[in-house]
């Protein structure tokens, strides 16, 4: 099945709607906010910056830039509108944010107007990231920064056995939700296509175990999406559901995925 991502129009509003508050509460999570510290503190911000947070989703990245020392501007797009709303709602007290509807291959935006652009798990959603690239590479300012944070999707996991019912879960919420899974290991090669020297790389595992802050919502969603695709029935998806909690409730549960983040600078 396609990436959800691909075709923004046809997600159901039930869908957006848990995809707002899953966005906000990932980004809320101790490991989460930790890598997005780390990764920005290997920016190299010239004072008064003017950043581009691409694929904004509801702003959470958007809204902990703004607050950087040297920062001076940071406009967030999205391609999702509902999105977009939101993340006003959330930065409307930050004088230094703003947030415009735009598609990351086609940015609105003049040559060499930016000093950093942020790609906080875009790319693995877009079909032809190397067009993203590509006009990110345009709107940067000669010697400016592009900071990208991704998920190695195929190292996500909440198998604890051979044949784990519930890795089943996992697969297919990377089918419904991930373009292309294996992204982040080409994106150095990728980078030095479109003109940027790729800089510093920092791995960062996230793991959930006695409390799952984001693995449980994986689990659920691949379940719902399994039965929505017709391979498996209510009874069954209520099952995987069941042996998801139990597993939180004994103390069992194991979930994993490593994200990468990697800093280039536009030659």
């Amino acid at each position: 099945m396609p990436d959800i991502y691909v075709e923004p129009d046809a997600i159901p509003a039930e869908i957006l709607d848990q995809m707002k508050v899953s966005l906000e509460r990932r980004a809320a999570t101790p490991q989460q906010a930790a890598a997005l510290r780390a990764y920005l503190a290997d920016i190299d911000m010239p004072d008064g910056a003017r950043v581009l947070d691409v694929g904004c989703g509801t702003g959470p990245q958007s809204r902990t830039i703004a607050g950087l020392a040297g920062v001076g501007e940071v406009v967030g797009v999205d391609q999702l509108e509902p999105f977009l709303e939101r993340a006003r709602e959330l930065a409307a007290d930050l004088d230094n944010v703003s947030f415009r509807q735009a598609d990351a291959r086609a940015l609105p935006f003049d040559d060499a107007s930016f000093d950093v652009v942020v790609l906080h798990t875009l790319l693995t959603h877009v079909p032809g990231p190397e067009d993203v690239l590509a006009d990110v590479h345009r709107v940067l300012r000669p010697g400016g920064q592009v900071a990208i944070y991704d998920g190695d999707f195929t190292t996500m996991t909440v198998a604890t056995s051979d044949a784990d019912p519930l890795q089943a879960c996992i697969d297919a919420f990377v089918e419904g939700n991930v373009h292309d899974r294996w992204l982040v290991r080409r994106l150095p090669t990728l980078l030095r296509e479109a003109g940027f020297e790729p800089g510093p790389t920092r791995s960062h595992g996230h793991l959930d175990t006695e409390v799952s802050q984001l693995t449980r919502g994986w689990t659920e969603r691949g379940a719902l999406y399994m039965r929505q695709w017709g391979r498996i029935d209510a009874a069954m998806e209520a099952a995987l559901v069941a042996e998801c909690a139990r597993r939180i409730d004994e103390g069992t549960f194991y979930g994993f995925m490593n994200y990468v983040s990697i800093l280039a600078r536009k030659t």
